[in-house]
């Protein structure tokens, strides 16, 4: 097997071979580890002198002390990712003949760390917010993320064709990104997440307002200029209005949370709520929004009892 040094390998073999193989925003994650991260602390060692112990110190040494210009270390989910990266960039070298095995599979990436709290509004919090912004520019932007639980990603991406006013629908079909900070088109990350998502009443009178305003083509949120919106500068306005808002401070992300809670106590079934999200599985949506079950089961308890119980 031939000789080469990590940094070498990464820059100059693996990253050129998969720029075209991954999403672009993909790609630019992996470029951005290997030149921040890999290659500054491990480049110059050779492919066959990487081991497990080695991985472990620089993991450690990422949690300790790998944000730039010294200002403290990484957090587990972060050397996470970097962990993946290398993983799939060994794992190639070894299908090429570069390596006899994967050295990051004997390592020991931190643990992640998984919070059992989701950040939500209760639906007066959320139809308060929604009262408040109500003159605002963006908000059609505002409410649809709120009623559909769309990622920021898939709103901003969203075309007039996408929407069917008629049929009270929407079509997920592409995402707008930000790959190095530049507003970039990108596809779903999976299958289920191209779907089509209903509307309620409101929200489709809203948008054929808006859409008045905007025209019918291109993007159906974006500036006045036409061009799209940048979805950095949508999270920050976001921020401000809730700051404005008084309400407790919650993230944009937050929105997509919020609806799938009130769907879920509202008594909608978890497939629909899946569906909705665009989930891979049920089973992902039950476990993130485990929290929402927790009212559900006395409910149900209840409900048991009465059909056991009549006279009760």
């Amino acid at each position: 097997m031939t000789e080469v040094p990590l940094g070498e390998f990464l820059k100059r073999q693996w990253l050129p071979a998969i720029e075209h193989t991954v999403r672009r925003s993909t790609f630019v994650g992996y470029r951005s580890h290997v030149l921040v991260h890999i290659g500054p602390l491990l480049g110059s060692i050779y492919l066959a002198e990487l081991d497990a112990p080695r991985l472990n110190r620089f993991y450690a040494r990422l949690m300790s002390e790998g944000r730039r210009k010294g200002r403290g270390g990484l957090s587990p989910s972060t050397v996470r990712r970097i962990h993946a990266t290398l993983h799939r960039a060994l794992r190639d070298a070894v299908r090429w003949g570069l390596l006899a095995d994967n050295p990051v599979d004997r390592s020991d990436p931190p643990r992640p760390f998984v919070s059992c709290q989701v950040t939500t509004w209760s639906p007066q919090e959320l139809g308060s917010f929604l009262a408040a912004v109500r003159d605002d520019a963006w908000y059609p932007l505002w409410l649809l993320l709120a009623m559909t639980g769309m990622r920021r990603g898939e709103a901003l991406g969203l075309r007039w064709q996408d929407i069917d006013i008629a049929h009270r629908r929407a079509a997920v079909q592409q995402t707008l990104v930000a790959v190095g900070y530049e507003p970039q088109l990108s596809t779903p990350k999976s299958h289920r997440g191209q779907r089509v998502v209903a509307l309620d009443d409101r929200t489709v009178e809203v948008l054929e307002r808006h859409r008045e305003k905007m025209g019918q083509h291109g993007l159906v949120f974006r500036d006045s200029d036409g061009t799209a919106l940048h979805p950095c500068r949508v999270t920050r306005r976001f921020a401000a209005l809730v700051r404005v808002s008084g309400l407790p401070r919650i993230r944009l992300h937050d929105l997509r949370h919020t609806h799938a809670t009130i769907a879920l106590r509202a008594g909608i079934h978890p497939k629909i709520v899946s569906e909705r999200l665009g989930h891979s599985t049920v089973t992902i949506t039950l476990d993130l929004y485990s929290h929402a079950g927790e009212s559900l089961q006395a409910e149900a308890a209840g409900r048991v009892s009465a059909v056991i119980f009549p006279s009760r």
